[in-house]
């Protein structure tokens, strides 16, 4: 393929990206994902087993009113600041995932990488007694890039190379197997059980600012890595014979891109415990309403999955009132379905 000829296909296929840019345009759909995300984080601290009225917010995030709802409130800020940076990350995370193996079932929690990351925090904690928030995030995103590229190496075996089906079974398969090793830890572990097992559902309770000051440093150079890689993954789009023929560096761009997703996966994890799916839905949902530039679709996956966190999290709360389900079995609920759908309307084979 002549460089001339890649470089009119990557021409043409970036402007059908922006032709697709969405049924309501990537600008609208920005201004309509942070209003959405500004009503979610609102009835987040509204919603839950004591509800609390606007003024009475407001009032107690002044430091004023009644004193029972100024506690509620300030324990319920933390908890929506958590879920909206991990919502946030993970959402970021898929879409990079999906970019960087071309995979439509791309997902932190279906590739393997949350079940590494939440694997090699229980070993800290079981084995080696962790007990400090960065050894934590340190920890889970070693585990995280572990497991992914155990995931790609298997996924890549035979012939074809590295499949859309073949990542998702392997990564599958992944999943189950870590998950099984995890719980064999915890075991004979009766002391930690109670504590990692509350964890290994994968939630927002509980938050505090200490758990979340911690997580900011690796947040934001996941995030970084991810957005920088944001033109990368148009090109790599293409395949990667057109995308170096275009001067791109293949491999650079996609270590990039995949340690950036990885060390989202892993802050994210090692704080709310392993949560699945955020990083499936958002995607998918973002590309119908803005098309599949990246430069576009990363930012609007990322503030989706904030969205998306949070409502479930809500939800979780109103549901199981005046007791609660961890986000985590919510967004399992949403994305289960979300994820059968999308392998029959994809219709994946291997090559």
């Amino acid at each position: 393929m002549s460089i001339a000829g890649s470089g009119a296909e990557g021409g043409a296929v970036l402007r059908q990206a922006r032709s697709r840019g969405g049924r309501i345009g990537a600008g609208q759909c920005a201004v309509l994902l942070v209003l959405t995300l500004v009503l979610a984080a609102a009835a987040s601290l509204a919603w839950g087993a004591r509800p609390v009225g606007w003024q009475d917010i407001l009032a107690a995030l002044y430091g004023q009113g009644d004193t029972l709802e100024q506690a509620v409130v300030q324990l319920r800020i933390p908890r929506t600041l958590l879920a909206l940076l991990a919502g946030a990350g993970l959402g970021l995370a898929g879409a990079v995932m999906q970019g960087v193996t071309r995979n439509p079932l791309a997902d932190p929690g279906i590739l393997g990488v949350n079940a590494g990351a939440a694997m090699a925090v229980v070993i800290g904690v079981a084995w080696f007694d962790m007990q400090s928030r960065s050894g934590f995030l340190w920890t889970g995103i070693g585990g995280a890039m572990g497991a992914a590229c155990f995931v790609y190496a298997v996924g890549s075996l035979g012939r074809g190379g590295a499949s859309p089906l073949k990542l998702a079974l392997a990564g599958a398969a992944t999943s189950v197997a870590l998950a099984s090793l995890t719980v064999a830890i915890i075991l004979p572990r009766g002391d930690i059980a109670d504590g990692i097992q509350s964890w290994q559902i994968g939630g927002v309770g509980g938050a505090t600012h200490d758990a979340i000051l911690p997580m900011l440093p690796f947040l934001a150079a996941g995030s970084l890595l991810s957005l920088w890689s944001a033109p990368r993954l148009n090109l790599l789009a293409l395949g990667d014979d057109a995308a170096a023929a275009l001067g791109e560096r293949v491999v650079l761009a996609r270590l990039v891109a995949a340690l950036g997703a990885v060390i989202l996966c892993g802050a994210a994890t090692a704080i709310c415990g392993p949560i699945g799916f955020v990083g499936l839905v958002v995607p998918h949902a973002c590309r119908l309403l803005a098309g599949v530039d990246h430069r576009v679709l990363l930012p609007l996956s990322a503030l989706g999955g904030a969205i998306l966190l949070l409502l479930s999290d809500v939800a979780g709360r109103l549901l199981a009132r005046p007791s609660e389900l961890e986000a985590g079995v919510v967004t399992a609920f949403v994305g289960a379905p979300v994820f059968i759908a999308i392998v029959r309307r994809k219709r994946i084979r291997a090559l």
